[in-house]
């Protein structure tokens, strides 16, 4: 079907409409159109922004004033591009934020937040270099810079320290490092709070000067609504809409007003009449206050949007309820000329195949690392403390674990003896006629353990039922001579010598590790005792032995020590879960005092601040792995019989891979509490699913396959073939550790900076 002329020209006008809108909107800095934003659930919602409608022209100051809540923080954070819309759209310096080539965020805009969001440690010198480093600027420019900035907004020697300046000097040193780069859109979120009059005034008059020319744009917020009648436009915002959009001296000159308190005053009563129930006290102000004709009648055709607490509260004055439910309004006009229902897609530059291989910048980064060095150097404490923890960790675990207990209590009850009065002492020889005594004494001397003679039965157990004791032994009262019987008559010993030559043990079996160690003691006590006896004899041992013979093992010692078995485990686990609660740290602080999101805006990228994080945390990382293996198999010599490279590099990636999951508990926690639960929470199913505790080859069939994917699984036992097999890389089970954690690395990496990109309001 073809176009008839009609239909061309239509189309013909509808593209002009549109194009004259698209230069319009990139003649000014920033444009809002049907900004939409809302938080909350459906049983309780809680609108920010909607249906707001805002321009700011290229080189002039806005002033975005309104109550405490009412949505200007969150409007900024949507034109830098921190926030996404539920719906609207949002035109910054020619194109949307976060689009390729706009430079928002990036060095194009200059953001100052509510908090400080400065480094306390670092001087006022260090935090303007950091920030002009992240904007291209060489340390001469920034230098030029600091003496300015110090004479204008009255600050202190710059090698002072932020943390020992005042409330307002921080919040001028964080205005500084905003004005620093010269941006073209500088966002300044209550610059002014805190700060004296005169260095208000010099302020204002260094924003009036640098928009003379047109090349700056600035939207300001301030708790001061009278010190923005030095701006060129404002905008008034209340309960998330806004109610004028004009010249300061415009809305006093309209409203009849003597400064624009009184401006926000008339404007919040016109809007709260947008419900018909109104209280007496909103009855009262609204006939007090005489309404233009035409706000009237623009209030006639608002439309009410939610039920609220009406109120005219925030920085501009007390508390004055208004109505117990009254509606909130928009009664700013609507904008006349027609708007498209979707912008064009902005230019975009063009990028060669190059462009797409720059995942980081290297003035960002090299601002980053030196950041990031500078802190660790301001506090060494601190960084002592870091580096010294896992050594302790390792320490204790060598010191504590797999070791043989000493000191365990045993009751015994010999009946070959008269006790108390006839005393337990007989040398080892053929002859010897209480070999009980002799095994007694063997067992007390070689194995640690501690003998305590009863006179009965009832004496003993009860030392056993109290808890005095771990065991109640028994001798009867011809064992010595029925343990030669069996000896010498072989397969005719009587019925009677073989019972009579067995010693009754009754444990207490409720701590399994003590109850294991005296089993092994008292019968390879007895085995060694009896050998020594029989080679008093002159027979030859083995005659009385087991028909097993243990050779040299292939792999390991003849006695297998639990210190050298859970030792590759403990060291992955400690370099793992330190790295974890560093990294997780040192980015949940930076969150949490604003840094990382002051940053972001600047123009770095999650990308940049994992690398960075990686390579600083790395040489901590690094001092901690030489440290743990140090203290662990040269001090205290535990068993490494492989290759020194292999265990190295195999810790170190453990390491890493503990900093990429820390990156992720960071990134996907707001707060430090649930960064704790989450990775306190990964610890022990980590720790008992590895290895460490008890083999894989014991645990449920289900269990087993979930402990083969866990990070530090294929590692443990990749250590542990290393240290005590002397295992190389070719080994399948030596490289599936290496394999294990190289693509648990790329994982957690993946999502940190997945995270880091899509987690936006």
């Amino acid at each position: 079907m073809t176009e008839g002329p009609n239909d061309l020209e239509l189309r013909r006008r509808q593209f002009k409409v549109q194009m004259s809108t698209v230069n319009t909107r990139r003649q000014n800095a920033v444009c809002v159109r049907r900004a939409c934003k809302r938080y909350g659930t459906k049983s309780n919602p809680y609108v920010i922004l909607d249906g707001l409608n805002m321009t700011v022209p290229k080189g002039c100051i806005y002033g975005l004033l309104g109550a405490s809540g009412c949505g200007k923080t969150t409007l900024l954070h949507c034109i830098v591009g921190r926030k996404r819309l539920n719906s609207g759209e949002i035109w910054v310096l020619g194109g949307r934020p976060g689009s390729k080539g706009s430079g928002v965020p990036g060095p194009r805009v200059g953001y100052m937040p509510q908090e400080v969001a400065l480094y306390g440690e670092f001087t006022i010198r260090e935090t303007l270099k950091y920030f002009g480093w992240i904007s291209d600027m060489t340390t001469a420019q920034v230098e030029a810079k600091v003496e300015f900035f110090l004479n204008l907004l009255m600050l202190p020697d710059a090698d002072r320290q932020v943390k020992n300046l005042s409330g307002g000097q921080q919040r001028r040193v964080s205005l500084a490092a905003t004005l620093l780069h010269e941006p073209e859109l500088l966002i300044l979120d209550e610059p002014t709070a805190g700060v004296d009059p005169l260095i208000r005034t010099s302020i204002w008059n260094h924003l009036v000067e640098i928009t003379k020319h047109g090349r700056t744009t600035v939207i300001i917020t301030t708790h001061y609504i009278d010190e923005t009648r030095q701006a060129h436009q404002i905008g008034l915002m209340r309960g998330g809409y806004f109610l004028a959009e004009e010249s300061p001296e415009r809305l006093i000159s309209q409203f009849n007003a003597e400064s624009l308190e009184d401006v926000f005053l008339k404007l919040s009563v016109i809007q709260n009449m947008g419900k018909r129930r109104r209280s007496s006290i909103l009855q009262t102000v609204t006939d007090t206050i005489q309404v233009p004709s035409i706000t009237a009648g623009a209030v006639n055709e608002a439309i009410a949007v939610d039920d609220e607490v009406g109120e005219i509260s925030g920085e501009f004055g007390d508390s004055v309820s208004m109505t117990t439910r009254t509606g909130r309004v928009s009664i700013a006009p609507e904008p006349t000329a027609e708007i498209p229902p979707e912008l064009p897609p902005e230019d975009e530059p063009e990028r060669s195949f190059k462009d797409y291989l720059k995942v980081v910048k290297m003035n960002h980064m090299r601002a980053l690392i030196w950041k990031n060095f500078l802190w660790m150097w301001r506090n060494i404490p601190v960084m002592i403390f870091i580096i010294g923890l896992p050594v302790g960790q390792a320490i204790l675990f060598c010191w504590s674990i797999g070791h043989n207990p000493a000191g365990i209590r045993v009751s015994v009850v010999n009946n070959e003896i008269d006790y108390p009065k006839d005393m337990c002492n007989e040398t080892l020889g053929c002859n010897s006629t209480r070999l009980s005594c002799v095994y007694m004494d063997f067992i007390t001397k070689n194995y640690s353990m501690e003998v305590e003679y009863y006179d009965s039965e009832l004496e003993a157990r009860t030392t056993v039922e109290k808890g005095q004791s771990w065991a109640m032994m028994v001798v009867p009262h011809n064992f010595s001579q029925s343990l030669k019987s069996r000896l010498d008559n072989g397969r005719d010993v009587p019925d009677w010598d073989l019972v009579s030559s067995l010693i009754s043990v009754y444990a207490d079996k409720s701590n399994e590790n003590i109850a294991t160690f005296l089993t092994r003691d008292l019968l390879f006590g007895f085995i060694h005792f009896f050998s020594s006896f029989l080679t008093s004899c002159e027979i030859d041992p083995r005659i009385a032995g087991l028909p097993l013979r243990w050779e040299d093992p292939v792999y390991g010692y003849e006695e297998p020590n639990f210190t050298d078995f859970a030792a590759p485990g403990v060291v992955l686990t400690i370099i793992f879960f330190m790295a974890v609660a560093l990294t997780s740290g040192a980015m949940l602080m930076e969150r949490n005092e604003g840094i990382l999101e002051r940053s972001l805006v600047n123009g770095i990228n999650g990308t940049e601040i994992l690398f960075s994080h990686v390579i600083t945390q790395f040489v901590v990382m690094l001092g901690q792995t030489i440290m743990v293996l140090l203290f662990t198999f040269v001090i205290f010599q535990l068993t490494q019989d492989g290759s020194w490279v292999l265990v190295f590099t195999l810790t170190i990636l453990a390491g890493i891979c503990g900093m990429c999951f820390g990156f992720v508990v960071s990134c996907v926690c707001d707060n430090e509490r649930s960064a704790t639960y989450m990775a306190l929470g990964s610890f022990l199913p980590i720790v008992m699913l590895c290895g460490i505790i008890w083999p894989i080859e014991a645990m449920n069939d289900y269990l087993r396959l979930v402990s083969y994917v866990l990070p530090l699984t294929q590692a443990t036992d990749s250590l542990r073939c290393v240290i005590a097999r002397n295992w190389d890389i070719n080994n399948p089970v030596v490289h599936n550790g290496f394999i294990s954690l190289l693509i648990w690395i790329a994982v957690f990496l993946t999502i940190s900076i997945l995270v880091l990109k899509f987690k936006k309001g």
